[in-house]
């Protein structure tokens, strides 16, 4: 007599995947939240090459994930590259973990943790998609949550491992509180690694078909050279300045390249949606130089120039280390994404949900008005240190941009561009992505500190003249956002008249949307 096995919820299934992607974003920003401050209190660094290694390792990590999606379909499955990625990811934060303060040791940590995202990040997302393939009215839910456990683990690991550091450094040493801090990442891991094999079979249905395949030995020798050479590559580009310009560089005008002679082969009837598209990905460029500004000049601006006392009516309630105000961005993405779900079904149910380009217009205005809000906070600071709840006021007015741009850009992708392309061009956002993280931190070398100086009052002005910048420029990219809302309009008239397209989804992310 046959056996038959009891069919997998979908719920079961997708609570695996975000198990150990809120594992995998634990130790991830675990490790982010510290690593500025790392560089240059152990390795040494000033800010400016603080700020500049850091924009480089992110714009790789931004991008590896479009060739680690390709891995997933093609190659060796979805499943296994994703699994693949998260031992690779737990070996670079135990890299991390071996107190060395010699900064080649720590480039080569970071290209280990480069290869690994890539091969993750991009394999978790579809697998979600692939969990819920065809139901429209789950899956919008289904990525909601999906970034919640996103937020969840960065949350959580954003507070914890600033204040491993500082009570192992108390007690150990500094050296020992920094690498233990590291480590902790690496176990978060490991625990999601431990959890993700009690669980994996209940997406033994789920994956690439490559995943119903034996593993192709060949392809996998092939996949570890290329990522054993992308480590070296990755040392090459963080340890030279000149390397990572260049490659900025290179990969802006190809990006650009791509998306012109995609235009330009494209059928009559999709032109209007890739320019779009274009114009969307040129608008999330400008985003992310805001976006990566929270581990740079803002982490730097905690530790210089905020009081880290919160209080109430004249009352202390508790005491934040610097890095931990990184953490605001995530507390206000948890507490803000049910509000614009809730807002977009209902003005969906009106007819009246604003465009995509509308609401990147909106999400611009909202970053403008958080850094604004440093500048407005200076004039009321006291020995130079403004109040944490500025900090928290201006962290949320900079997330809801977040979920109002970056939230919406790989919808955006999915939405314009004719599916035979989506591959290739959800790699070209990713580059982008990357590349305006490395631009991100050259503009937050616009508020270097000089060597020496260490009065709050002299160090306030050169960060609140940064950010009331930044404000400005904001600003600009709102009324431009708004000046292409006619064009856009047009183009998104001519697209739907040509294409039979889905409703947009709620809210989408590049946290959990991938090639």
């Amino acid at each position: 007599m046959a056996i038959q096995t009891r069919p997998v919820s979908q719920t079961r299934s997708f609570s695996t995947v975000f198990l150990i992607e809120m594992w995998e974003r634990f130790g991830f920003y675990g490790m982010q939240v510290l690593m500025v401050t790392f560089m240059m209190k152990r390795l040494g660094f000033v800010d400016t090459k603080a700020n500049l290694v850091w924009g480089a390792a992110t714009a790789l990590i931004y991008a590896t994930p479009a060739i680690g999606g390709w891995i997933g379909d093609k190659l060796l499955g979805t499943r296994r590259t994703m699994l693949i990625g998260a031992i690779i990811l737990s070996l670079g934060y135990a890299l991390l973990w071996i107190p060395s303060d010699h900064a080649n040791f720590t480039y080569a940590a970071l290209g280990v943790i480069i290869v690994g995202n890539g091969l993750f990040k991009a394999n978790s997302g579809n697998l979600v998609r692939k969990i819920y393939d065809g139901e429209d009215s789950k899956i919008d839910s289904a990525f909601t949550i999906y970034y919640m456990a996103v937020n969840i683990g960065s949350m959580i690991s954003m507070t914890l491992t600033p204040w491993i550091r500082d009570v192992v450094a108390a007690k150990y040493g500094d050296s020992m509180g920094w690498h233990t801090a590291f480590g902790v990442c690496a176990i978060g891991l490991i625990i999601g690694l431990i959890n993700y094999s009690i669980m994996s079979r209940t997406l033994a249905h789920v994956g690439s078909p490559a995943d119903n395949e034996p593993v192709n030995k060949k392809r996998l020798l092939a996949v570890m050279v290329a990522a054993v050479a992308t480590v070296f590559a990755s040392i090459l580009i963080l340890q030279s300045e000149t390397v990572a310009k260049w490659g900025v560089v290179v990969a802006g005008i190809a990006m650009f390249i791509v998306f012109i002679y995609m235009i330009a082969v494209s059928h009559r009837s999709e032109r209007s949606g890739l320019i779009a598209a274009l114009v969307l990905v040129v608008q999330t460029i400008f985003f992310f130089i805001f976006y990566q500004q929270m581990s740079t000049s803002l982490n730097l601006f905690a530790q210089r120039n905020v009081d880290l006392n919160f209080g109430l009516f004249g009352v202390h309630l508790f005491t934040w280390i610097p890095e931990q105000y990184q953490n605001l961005n995530s507390i206000w993405i948890v507490l803000l994404s049910p509000v614009l779900v809730w807002i977009y079904n209902s003005l969906g149910r009106l007819g009246k949900d604003p465009s995509v380009a509308a609401k990147f217009a909106w999400g611009f205005a909202a970053v403008a008005a958080g850094f604004f809000i440093y500048g407005v906070g200076a004039k009321f600071a006291v020995d130079g240190r403004v109040s944490s709840w500025i900090m928290v006021w201006g962290y949320g007015l900079y997330s809801l941009g977040e979920l109002l741009v970056s939230g919406l850009g790989l919808a955006m992708i999915a939405r314009y561009v004719p599916e035979r392309m989506g591959g290739l061009m959800m790699g070209t956002y990713f580059v982008a992505s990357g590349i305006s993280q490395y631009l991100g931190s050259v503009v937050a070398n616009y508020a270097h500190i000089p060597e020496g100086l260490t009065d709050p009052v002299q160090s306030l002005t050169i960060y609140t003249s940064l950010f009331n910048k930044l404000g400005f420029v904001g600003v600009a990219c709102t009324l431009v956002a708004m000046a292409v809302l006619p064009m856009m309009k047009r183009l998104s008239t001519n697209h739907a008249d040509t294409a039979n397209n889905e409703p947009l989804p709620a809210v989408r992310s590049e946290e959990f949307n991938a090639p």
